[in-house]
């Protein structure tokens, strides 16, 4: 996995800080809801970060399911784990692409913001394919076009500018640079589901002031490490910078601005 993915040092305490009530409350909400219209008992959670659907999930969990959450990251695993005690819950380092679980162990596999940082993405589908019983369920989201998110599009620009010559990628490239609806389709039936559906959601993105959304993106995020490795000095300078761009397009007071993703539900019959 390209090194510009590693949530490591101070970025996995203020992903959870920063970033999960201005951009992933609002989706794990989602997700919670379609997962309780499903019929099911056991659970496996892959790539779950910080354990933002996790803490939803538990919440939900009847007598006699089973969850098990898992993330290639310990950092972020051990911060859900800390923060999530249930004894249902199972929580185990995993790879998303090669899951250390019996075939036909689920009901439910679901991936928030996740599958964008598979190196194999097929194969990753292949692994949820191979977890679920038959009549199962994937769930799982994707962010959509970085211009469509604007405060990751704003900050994205902003950090960009500073560094004219080689502008930071991550964001682009990464957590919005899967979303071709029709391809991440075509790899879901190549996988071996069947009735895949994909429906854009747009949602509200919310934060007190313009401070939370500069330090979710310039610290809270790999685009962090890559700031720092084209000049270790400027990443207050850079969180600034973001800052003030956000006032100028939202105001001083809170913010309100848009984010966009879809998301996919695939059966495995």
């Amino acid at each position: 996995m390209n090194s510009n993915h590693n949530f490591t040092g101070s970025i996995p305490g203020n992903y959870d800080h920063y970033l999960r009530p201005l951009i992933f409350e609002p989706y794990a909400e989602d997700m919670a809801v379609r997962i309780e219209k499903l019929r099911h008992k056991d659970i496996l959670e892959t790539a779950a970060g910080t354990g933002v659907v996790t803490a939803l999930l538990a919440k939900s969990l009847r007598e006699g399911d089973k969850l098990v959450v898992t993330d290639i990251n310990p950092a972020m695993l051990e911060i859900a784990k800390k923060a999530i005690v249930n004894p249902a819950i199972i929580f185990q380092l995993a790879d998303a692409t090669s899951l250390p679980f019996e075939d036909s162990s689920f009901d439910v596999v679901v991936t928030q913001f996740g599958v964008m940082f598979f190196p194999d993405k097929l194969q990753g589908y292949r692994e949820a394919f191979r977890m679920l019983r038959r009549g199962g369920t994937f769930l799982f989201n994707v962010w959509d076009k970085l211009e469509l998110n604007e405060l990751a599009a704003l900050s994205n620009a902003t950090v960009g500018e500073m560094f004219p010559h080689s502008p930071p990628s991550f964001m682009a490239a990464t957590p919005h640079g899967y979303h071709d609806v029709e391809d991440i389709k075509s790899a879901l039936t190549k996988a071996g589901f069947e009735n895949v559906t994909a429906e854009i959601l747009p949602k509200r993105s919310r934060a007190p002031s313009a401070r939370e959304p500069a330090m979710a993106y310039c610290q809270g995020t790999p685009m962090r490490a890559e700031i720092e490795t084209r000049d270790a000095t400027k990443l207050e300078l850079a969180t600034d910078l973001c800052e003030k761009a956000i006032m100028e397009k939202f105001g001083t007071g809170a913010i309100d601005a848009a984010i966009q993703a879809i998301v996919f539900t695939a059966s495995r019959n």
